[in-house]
């Protein structure tokens, strides 16, 4: 599959409008526009959702220690609900959250479905509930944990998936999804991920239960397993249930990501990690901190990483990069004084090496020498070459924004 086939391609990208004949075409990055409408208003409707696990036409990202399960690298295999009855029993949705807090019994564990939303373009046979019909999309974990029960479930069915020729898909970070399911896949990975780091209360330690269909958790107020034993249900007194934070929500932390241009727009500053292999760099990024504008952030990075000092910072396009969670928020600056240019790698050891790399060079890289990590480009690079992140980052849509400043030509973007 050509990286060009990855990247989303949605419908309000080619709508005409004054905003988008003034300032170009919007960049979709891969991992974004997904095709599901979230619905999160439903997220707490036992009914809706009872009627959305069991519905025929309903599919289930599984997981097992955040891989996903595919048919081949390029093909993630959506289950059916008979195909993970066993784990999800068809009552999960019979009682209330309410209720089912109080009935919290810590010896009782079951998987919990967290509900991604509905694909309505695929209104034929799907789920028609109020003025929304499409199929629906949950995320499962897989990954044996919890009472022997649930474990034992679980390996039955990782058996049983593995035993049709199906793999759960192992890697750092998998770019290898056509678009629109590389963002189910994103939004699966990121709320599983953040299920399996809380599952004990930040203010008393205790266990925690998710609710809102995976995307809140809550700290039960007594616990059956305690009563068992001859001790109050009670559980300790704790803050997160006696004000309005009596939930924990799943987090993003922000991230900039940012193509440098020089004070003549000639050249391109790219910085490589020691992680990277021979002769791959790409655009320089680090976290927001707490009270920092995200133009502030860029600039403070590419002075810590780099020694060089930024002037105008524009906003170019954000990608949500679920490992584990956080969003890219892509930008393009420049330098404003050839004296502010010199690189200085001492301030922050993060970088192994940062370059000034004249346009041509980029250009030719983007052609031939694009590819993954961990992958090789095509036939027609030459070792030693420089080589960059493939189009399904969005460090690669900010460095072809950069070398062709088309963010910033309306008239020529508008025609694009």
């Amino acid at each position: 599959m050509s990286g060009d086939s990855q990247i989303p391609n949605p419908a309000h990208i080619q709508a005409d409008s004054m905003l988008a004949r003034h300032f170009g075409r919007e960049t979709v990055n891969y991992f974004s526009s997904s095709p599901l409408n979230r619905l999160s208003f439903l997220r707490s409707d036992h009914t809706f959702l009872s009627a959305a696990l069991k519905h025929p036409s309903t599919r289930f990202v599984l997981m097992k220690d955040l891989a996903p399960l595919t048919r081949n690298p390029t093909e993630p295999y959506f289950a059916k609900y008979e195909e993970v009855r066993t784990l999800v029993p068809d009552t999960i949705y019979d009682k209330s959250e309410e209720d089912f807090l109080k009935e919290y019994d810590s010896r009782k564990t079951i998987a919990a479905p967290i509900f991604l939303g509905l694909d309505e373009s695929h209104k034929q046979d799907g789920l028609a509930w109020k003025i929304y019909t499409g199929i629906p999309y949950f995320a499962l974990d897989v990954t044996p944990s919890g009472s022997d029960e649930q474990q034992t479930h679980a390996k039955a069915l990782i058996s049983e998936v593995e035993a049709k020729g199906l793999i759960f898909l192992q890697g750092r970070t998998i770019l290898s999804f056509p678009a629109n399911e590389a963002a189910i896949y994103a939004q699966a990975r990121a709320l599983i991920d953040w299920n399996t780091r809380n599952r004990f209360c930040g203010t008393c330690g205790h266990p925690t239960i998710s609710v809102n269909s995976g995307t809140k958790r809550a700290c039960p107020p007594s616990d059956a397993a305690l009563l068992a034993a001859g001790k109050p249900a009670e559980r300790p007194a704790c803050n997160t249930r006696t004000t309005i934070s009596n939930l924990s929500f799943p987090r993003t932390d922000p991230t900039i990501i940012v193509a440098v241009v020089s004070t003549d727009a000639k050249r391109i500053l790219l910085g490589r990690s020691k992680r990277f292999p021979p002769s791959f760099y790409s655009t320089l990024a680090g976290f927001i901190e707490p009270a920092e504008s995200v133009e502030d952030a860029v600039r403070r990075e590419v002075w810590e990483e780099a020694g060089v000092t930024l002037s105008r910072v524009v906003i170019h396009s954000s990608q949500p990069w679920p490992y584990p969670a956080n969003l890219m928020i892509g930008a393009i600056a420049q330098v404003s004084d050839p004296a502010h240019e010199t690189i200085n790698l001492e301030h922050d050891p993060e970088l192994e090496d940062a370059k000034w790399f004249d346009i041509a060079e980029v250009e030719d890289a983007l052609r031939i020498g694009v590819a993954p990590l961990g992958e090789k480009p095509g036939p027609e690079y030459k070792e030693g070459g420089l080589r960059l992140p493939p189009p399904t980052a969005i460090a690669n849509q900010l460095i072809r924004a950069a070398i062709s400043l088309d963010f910033l030509d309306a008239e020529k973007a508008a025609k694009m």
